[in-house]
């Protein structure tokens, strides 16, 4: 058995809640997730007692079929994708995380400079008491750099005499996260229970493009832009307490490959696994934390059967895991390729639609700020294919101030029209998909999709082309939601 809860100490057996999924070969039995404890005041996580992988999954070309034209074979990450190497001590005494960076970037395009997003300084973590402080940052020299702070979620480093397109540089950051108290969003802390995600300075780049320099908002979540990266994590934390993290465990790291973001959980909890059919087997790992009632196993039936079923319209499901990890304060859930935090109660919509952002944010990336439509639309769309209930997505109106609007970017959302923010982008997003044609033609459109642009950071330009493979009128369609090109 993979051991995704890096456990730390003396071997003991977490609790796990008794129970099967119901669907057939899309899962497996559960069993219960180990962990070892010591007394030490901390320790580093260890690796697996087997050496494990964290390989993405190919999609070979589909033939063409009646319904569907042939789909050719998924894209392939970039090879000149970024890579970090990341170290974390948490502190909880201290209220705070000590980490340190290395990156190695490869522009695409010529630039001066590079652009970390320190997402936690934003206008929602900050009131709740978060801040990402980078001291230095040093560019493959033992002197540290000058940067520039625009505002206080962008950190820019001049590069002296530029980068050309395909040359690599390596920068190390070191950095303080202070944690704020409990809260809904990405970063959270409750006792000894912290929830981890868009907490590390992060290269903003958009390859073709450049620099993602758009302002955060105060509404949750969709700011993020980030190409797929290769992440390798070392997580320090006092004894007694979990860590899960995205990807797998390899000589005492997480190793994750191709990915935007990692994200982090630490605390006690009761966790389960499985196996899904995506179509190739997943494993799949539940974690609730031990304050919470949630039963960990019915969780792990709904997970395992939506990445079957979204494995079958969509392509394989891109990495061999999926961990979903349950915390406090929190309502719905947060996306992260491979790893979403949830909340307690959130098992109805919130999984297979944070699921269906596997492939509509994980696969087929956007810039959250320009375009949220992208991500939150189509895994809307995903999400109500999954519970059959398309109809009441398409039958629910529309106010005024959002109708016609489902292309416009968070600004928009943040100028005082956030209560329409989710029926104006989630459920007009979905409209304007289901709009195009019969459902079944519309997954196809979306197989397509995935495949031209994994990988990438689409652009609705870039998501018009693929669907007009099957929906030759899709620009019109869509724009009749508001949802159209920009130059």
């Amino acid at each position: 058995m993979r051991r995704r809860a890096l456990a730390l100490a003396l071997v003991a057996v977490l609790a796990a809640c008794g129970g099967g999924a119901k669907h057939g070969d899309a899962t497996a039995s559960t069993t219960t997730t180990t962990a070892r404890r010591t007394t030490s005041s901390t320790t580093s996580t260890t690796a697996a007692s087997t050496t494990t992988t964290a390989s993405t999954v190919a999609a070979p070309a589909q033939p063409a079929t009646a319904a569907c034209p042939a789909v050719p074979a998924r894209n392939a990450p970039d090879p000149n994708r970024p890579s970090y190497v990341l170290d974390l001590h948490l502190d909880l005494a201290a209220n705070g995380i000590d980490g340190r960076e290395t990156v190695r970037f490869t522009p695409d395009l010529p630039t001066d400079r590079l652009v970390f997003r320190l997402w936690p300084n934003g206008p929602t973590l900050s009131t709740a008491g978060a801040k990402l402080d980078v001291s230095d940052v040093y560019l493959g020299g033992t002197a540290p750099v000058p940067t520039q702070r625009p505002n206080a979620t962008t950190l820019v480093v001049p590069v002296a005499g530029g980068l050309r397109a395909g040359q690599t540089i390596e920068a190390t950051v070191p950095f303080r996260l202070t944690l704020p108290g409990p809260n809904g969003d990405r970063i959270s802390r409750r006792g000894d229970t912290v929830r981890l995600g868009s907490f590390e300075p992060l290269l903003a780049w958009e390859p073709g493009v450049g620099w993602a320099l758009e302002p955060p908002t105060a509404l949750h979540g969709e700011t993020s832009t980030a190409p797929d990266a290769d992440w390798s994590m070392s997580v320090v934390v006092p004894a007694g307490l979990t860590v899960y993290a995205t990807g797998d465990q390899r000589d005492g790291r997480w190793i994750a490959t191709a990915i935007r973001e990692p994200a982090i959980a630490i605390g006690r909890f009761r966790a389960v696994e499985g196996t899904a059919r995506a179509p190739q087997p997943v494993h799949v790992t539940v974690a609730v934390e031990s304050s919470l009632g949630d039963n960990p196993a019915s969780y792990l039936g709904t997970v395992t059967r939506a990445l079957a079923d979204f494995g079958t319209r969509f392509g394989a499901y891109p990495l061999d895991s999926y961990t979903l990890v349950l915390t406090p304060d929190l309502h719905g859930g947060i996306e992260y390729p491979g790893f979403v935090h949830q909340g307690p109660g959130s098992g109805g919509r919130s999984t297979p639609h944070e699921i269906g952002h596997q492939w509509f944010y994980g696969l087929v990336g956007n810039d959250q700020a320009r375009d949220p439509w992208i991500d939150e639309g189509l895994a809307s769309y995903a999400e109500a294919r999954d519970l059959g209930n398309l109809g009441s997505f398409e039958s629910r109106d529309i106010p005024a101030t959002a109708r016609g609007h489902a292309g416009e970017p968070m600004t928009f959302w943040d100028a005082g029209r956030a209560s329409a923010y989710y029926r104006g982008v989630y459920v007009q997003g979905t409209q304007a998909v289901a709009a195009l044609g019969p459902a079944d033609r519309v997954d196809c459109a979306l197989r397509h999709l995935v495949a031209r642009q994994a990988y990438r950071v689409a652009t609705t330009r870039d998501v018009i082309e693929s669907l007009r493979v099957v929906f030759p009128d899709a620009a019109a369609v869509l724009g009749r939601f508001g949802i159209a090109s920009r130059p």
